[in-house]
């Protein structure tokens, strides 16, 4: 031997506490990444939220809404894709002020659904001071509303409960 000792084991040990290099983790290897549910649930509540903003984006399109915005600095033409990623973008903002408030409070689901409405409703402000025809008007409140529709029941539901 080289001067280090390996334990002994046991024989008093029953064979179901002991454990041998052959026998199969139940954990998967650390290479692979475990993806909790609610990680799936929640990810799954922003892409229903993304799909569904698409499709009012395309009814609305269909229905005549231009999309197009003007205020003091320019025109500015709100696309399928610039919707489809600031939703998803806000999602995920919302998805974190969840896990953080899950982490700072007891009353996370609660907390987080006062805090979605009140940015729903900021998010809505800037609709006044736009210059756009009705309809973009109409389509992009009912596209804000969409998103806070989703994700303000969903987001919240899938947090365990303590």
């Amino acid at each position: 031997m080289t001067g280090t000792r390996q334990p002994a084991q046991s024989t008093t040990s029953s064979p179901s506490t002991l454990s041998s290099p052959s026998t199969p983790s139940s954990t998967a290897p650390p290479s692979v990444p475990r993806v909790r549910p609610a990680s799936r649930r929640r990810a799954g509540a922003i892409g229903a939220a993304v799909l569904a903003t698409a499709a009012v984006w395309l009814v609305a399109d269909a229905l005549g809404a231009d999309f197009v915005l003007t205020d003091s600095t320019g025109t500015a033409t709100i696309s399928l894709p610039v919707t489809a990623v600031f939703t998803l973008v806000f999602g995920l903002l919302g998805w974190g002020a969840l896990a953080a408030l899950e982490r700072w409070t007891r009353h996370a689901p609660r907390t987080w659904r006062w805090l979605a409405a009140a940015v729903t409703l900021l998010s809505l402000i800037p609709l006044l001071a736009e210059h756009a025809t009705g309809g973009t008007k109409a389509a992009l409140a009912l596209i804000h509303l969409t998103v806070a529709a989703v994700l303000v029941p969903a987001l919240p539901r899938t947090t365990a409960r303590r």
